[in-house]
């Protein structure tokens, strides 16, 4: 099975523009994503896919391989999508795409590497990592989208709101949050990419909601490392506190 890891990045993002390369102890966000997913086992490549020409440059000085996409994307995935045929153009057919945000510098690769044995079950078409959340203030930010799913951990819903409801309290509420590693089977990417932006996916501004409105599956996997999607500086600040006794930082920062 060829797997391909595609890092979708871009300095406009509205919430913290110029993130990928804000610096967290001195190497840009999209620097500790691409060393942290070159270390996943079971990938084949990794790829940074821009449409700026500074992020190419600082992935270019570090090694890293580039595709460069067009201005007009939207969605992470949309820009995955033009990237994966970009690199088949080239180097053959790809299995397994797994998009990983630029935005996750936590991200561990044992988390990268656990999308992949999914892909044995002919049934799974995309696999998303998810984490928990520990507190209220947390399920409330709408910077993070929760998910709930069902008994076989497929997704259900994903909502920047908290869900599912609080109104009972907290106790034995499941506050899950989706985490920005997502796996596709090539079809599966195509079939996406060529279906119009739902209307769910526009209102919560989560672009998997597209695949459950059209009635695809999306398997759910638990992470209970603390990951963070960088929105904000204030976000950034702490994935610094985090990463300073990181083993990975420490192993990636003096290459």
């Amino acid at each position: 099975m060829k797997v391909v890891a595609i890092l979708p990045a871009r300095m406009g993002a509205s919430r913290f523009p110029g993130k990928p390369l804000h610096k967290i102890l001195g190497i840009p966000m999209i620097g500790h994503c691409y060393f942290r997913t070159q270390m996943a086992s079971g990938i084949n490549e990794t790829y940074v896919a821009t449409c700026d020409q500074e992020i190419a440059n600082y992935v270019s000085s570090i090694g890293g391989k580039v595709v460069m996409t067009s201005l007009k994307h939207n969605r992470a995935s949309d820009r995955t999508a033009e990237a994966m045929n970009k690199i088949e153009s080239e180097s053959g057919e790809i299995d397994v795409i797994i998009m990983v945000q630029g935005d996750e510098p936590l991200i561990l690769p044992e988390n990268i590497t656990a999308t992949i044995h999914h892909f044995e079950n002919p049934n799974v078409e995309v696999v998303n990592i998810m984490s928990r959340l520990h507190t209220r203030q947390q399920f409330e930010d709408k910077n993070n989208v929760k998910v709930v799913v069902n008994k076989d951990m497929d997704a259900l819903y994903f909502s920047r709101e908290p869900i599912p409801s609080l109104w009972k309290g907290m106790e034995h509420v499941p506050m899950y949050m989706q985490v920005g590693v997502i796996a596709f089977r090539r079809n599966a990417l195509i079939r996406f990419n060529n279906t119009p932006e739902t209307s769910l996916e526009k209102i919560e501004s989560v672009d998997m909601n597209r695949v459950l409105e059209t009635g695809g599956r999306i398997r759910m996997v638990l992470s209970d490392t603390i990951t963070i999607g960088v929105d904000t500086p204030q976000e950034a600040d702490a994935v610094a506190s985090l990463l300073k006794n990181d083993p990975l930082y420490l192993e990636y920062s003096k290459a």
